[in-house]
């Protein structure tokens, strides 16, 4: 990663949250230094090599990353782990990111899981679409993309951030927060051109990008995750809608679940389980914002979206 660090002196730089600085790279901020960022783009851009049965899940953080993943692994794995103990289920005793690792995490092990991983591969990542290996683009391969609100990504970023903060820089206000936050200035923002870009290409290729939104797989969760097993590929039977197979998943992955799978350990040092799970709701950014900054929120969020059907329910 060291090779890519002289490149980061002719790049604009911002105020960063988890980090010091952020970095502008390709009309899209990252920090540097940690396992998300701009160095682990720069190397994954180099050496990263998808394959077309692959199946990747792409979002803003703090846009319901963690549940997505614990869905998918639990979808394309279900028959792997039908006849064993619902207790040693991996989703019962390993952290979704364990389950499902992000590909800028996965370049800095000595030996990625990507390389010989097991068909279909399943990934995670936030990187913008723009700046994904081409090898991905153009790999003809499976990708789900799920957007939230921003305004409870926001929030859902202001709590995440204060939890993992280098200490020197002390705690971040909501307030600093918002300011950036409204700038498009966050680790792989602007929030709204991530978003725009993704939405695009999933106009474009249909059958390969799937567009969701948290507001809607919190509200309709069945269909949504029935709808997600048909795009993978692996579609429900009519046997196991009736022996409520879905329902089961559906159970498995939830927040209560989930959360309480993960109330102890560490994902990785300095990265405890519990961090990935704070509230899980729609709407808790009324209990942050303002109404000038609602409005403000609201005002930017109808121009960048303007003429494009993106909606979060309430």
């Amino acid at each position: 990663m060291d090779k890519y660090k002289h490149r980061l002196a002719t790049l604009r730089k911002e105020k960063g949250w988890i980090t010091e600085n952020l970095y502008m790279y390709k009309g899209f901020w990252h920090q540097s230094g940690r396992r998300f960022s701009i160095e682990a783009v720069m190397a994954i851009q180099d050496t990263f090599k998808a394959h077309p049965t692959d199946i990747y899940l792409a979002t803003m953080p703090k846009s319901g990353t963690t549940w997505l993943k614990a869905l998918v692994f639990a979808l394309v794995k279900r028959n792997q782990y039908k006849n064993s103990s619902i207790s040693t289920h991996p989703l019962l005793v390993t952290n979704p990111h364990i389950c499902l690792p992000s590909i800028e995490a996965e370049i800095f092990r000595n030996t990625p899981t990507y390389v010989d991983g097991v068909s279909p591969r399943l990934f995670a990542t936030h990187i913008p679409y723009t700046s994904l290996p081409q090898s991905i683009i153009k790999s003809g391969c499976r990708l789900v993309y799920l957007c939230r609100n921003p305004k409870d990504v926001l929030v859902s970023m202001f709590h995440f951030t204060n939890k993992l903060r280098d200490k020197s820089l002390g705690l971040m206000t909501f307030e600093e927060a918002f300011k950036l936050f409204s700038k498009g200035i966050m680790n792989n923002g602007p929030y709204w051109d991530h978003v725009k870009v993704y939405h695009k290409i999933s106009l474009e290729h249909p059958k390969n990008v799937l567009f969701l939104t948290y507001e809607d797989m919190t509200i309709d969760t069945v269909n949504i995750v029935k709808r997600l097993a048909k795009f993978l590929g692996y579609p429900f039977t009519k046997e196991e809608e009736a022996n409520g197979a879905v329902q089961e998943i559906v159970k498995l992955c939830g927040f209560k679940n989930l959360s309480e799978v993960n109330k102890h350990g560490n994902v990785r040092e300095g990265m405890p389980n519990d961090v990935f799970f704070r509230e899980g709701k729609v709407g808790d950014w009324k209990n942050y914002l303002t109404n000038e900054m609602s409005r403000i929120l609201d005002e930017i969020t109808e121009e960048k979206f303007h003429g494009l059907d993106i909606s979060f329910r309430t």
